[in-house]
């Protein structure tokens, strides 16, 4: 297989196949030699510098289909940029060709039949703003900069995930251009068995130029809780958490958060650097007396840092983390795994190894599951099994290059020491660099794995979208 990485020979002979692309599209087609290719070929992730032979910033569905075409007919590899975010940088390629859809991003509303339709480069904020105009929602992440793309083909976990599920649950269809340079729309209705396969099996089956998702009445302001704790509390702090999680009502989805105080006008001076437990969360009810009732337990432990816990628009909660997130200026690498318990062992050594992290941007995220995610069976997605009370999230977000052995090594080896107390099942949207692909993909899918397999046959039988969490068609 031409990779077009080999030589500067086989880069001149992309840049010679691309012209026919060229006059075909109607958005732009970007190459080494063109204004705005270092623009456009920019990743959120600042860890990765990639270098692809052309990219194709779509303007219609047309110009996706033409893309696709070209990449299976030259054997070119291809890459699917969405809105944002893509901690791995499968969202790129060096030397092949990337078909970025962030043009392709109006959202329309339906408020009587409670649904949504969103293009495929659209970002939640888009998203979250055009249904909270009609008390909407539906569920999507936790940072309004992520794009709901690779966010529902994941899966998606966010602030609704206890009360009204996660991403792809809610997802009713999909526009799909698929390998064949067709176009598809995907619902129960017209291909049951793909929407299976799209609601989890990631970019395995095509390109996704649309969503429609199911909405909610949420918001549209919410009781939050936003309270920060000395870290020197750890122990009593998550044991409280563990307790708390264990007898919690759908409306609340906390995550607890072990970091370093950033140097924010929000905390006090004698505070900053030094290791914190938050809790976070928003109570998703129209009773605002008792959305406050269930968050109060995080908010009454004593001697906080700092309590910034408020009723706030639903809008206004979902960026309250974007800026912890900057595209471009910091290097992510992140990993996961789902615990059975949150155990004293597993408490003291979440503690003590958040500590040790190498970078004070890094976090230790504990996210608590069930509710309504949980209620889907197994195999009625290609997410598979929910059935895990807690999934920890390790985020090494660092500045500085030089620091990347260290950072990368802090998530592993954190990973590595929590498996006893994992199941093995992996939150593929937190993926690291998929270092060990086939085993990570078919530990996460379980048994969906061998049906996700035949379904990538059916589809995509030459592997053309084998850059994103690639299951082969086998």
């Amino acid at each position: 297989m031409t990779t077009f990485t080999e030589t500067e020979d086989t880069l001149l002979r992309l840049d010679v196949e691309l012209r026919a692309l060229r006059g075909a599209v109607d958005g732009a087609l970007l190459t080494r030699h063109d204004a705005g290719y270092e623009e456009a070929r920019g990743l959120w992730n600042g860890m990765l510098d990639k270098r692809p032979g052309g990219i194709v910033r779509a303007g219609t569905v047309a110009d996706v289909q033409h893309a696709v075409r070209f990449a299976a007919a030259h054997d070119v590899p291809l890459a699917v940029r969405g809105g944002g975010h893509n901690v791995a940088g499968t969202a790129s390629t060096d030397g092949g060709l990337v078909i970025d859809l962030r043009d392709l991003d109006d959202v329309t509303v339906d408020p009587g039949k409670r649904s949504v339709v969103a293009g495929g480069g659209a970002r939640w904020a888009q998203v979250d703003g055009a249904t909270q105009i009609h008390g909407l929602a539906t569920p999507g992440g936790v940072v309004s900069d992520t794009g709901i793309g690779g966010l529902t083909l994941g899966g998606g976990i966010g602030w609704l995930r206890r009360k009204h599920g996660m991403s792809a649950d809610n997802m009713i269809g999909v526009e799909l251009v698929t390998a064949d340079g067709q176009v598809r729309w995907v619902d129960a209705e017209t291909d049951p068995e793909l929407l299976w396969g799209l609601r989890g099996g990631g970019g395995n089956f095509g390109v996704a130029t649309r969503f429609a998702f199911r909405l909610h009445p949420v918001g549209p302001q919410v009781p939050t809780a936003y309270v920060f704790y000395p870290a020197e509390r750890s122990a009593e702090l998550l044991r409280f958490f563990r307790e708390y999680c264990a007898d919690l009502a759908d409306e609340v989805a906390p995550i607890a958060v072990l970091g370093t105080v950033p140097g924010a006008d929000m905390f006090a001076r004698e505070h900053w650097g030094r290791p914190y437990v938050a809790f976070l969360g928003a109570a998703i009810t129209a009773d605002r007396a008792v959305g406050e009732r269930l968050l109060a337990p995080l908010r009454q432990l004593g001697a906080p840092i700092v309590d910034a816990s408020d009723t706030m628009p639903y809008v206004e909660w979902q960026t309250v983390l974007d800026e912890d997130y900057p595209s471009g200026e910091l290097h992510y690498y992140w990993k996961s795994t789902n615990i059975r318990e949150l155990s004293d062992d597993v408490i003291a050594l979440l503690a003590e190894h958040a500590q040790r992290a190498p970078s004070a941007h890094s976090t230790v995220d504990i996210w608590a599951q069930g509710g309504a995610m949980a209620r889907v069976p197994a195999d009625a997605t290609a997410f598979g099994d929910r059935s895990d009370p807690f999934l920890i999230g390790v985020e090494a977000n660092w500045e500085d290059s030089g620091d990347n052995d260290a950072n990368i090594a802090w998530t592993r080896e954190m990973v590595a020491a929590l498996q006893p107390a994992s199941s093995g099942k992996e939150y593929l949207n937190f993926p690291g660099f998929l270092e060990d692909g086939q085993r990570t993909l078919r530990t996460a899918f379980g048994d969906n794995y061998e049906r996700l397999a035949a379904l990538k046959r059916r589809l995509d039988p030459d592997n053309v979208f084998r850059l994103h969490l690639n299951i082969p068609p086998q």
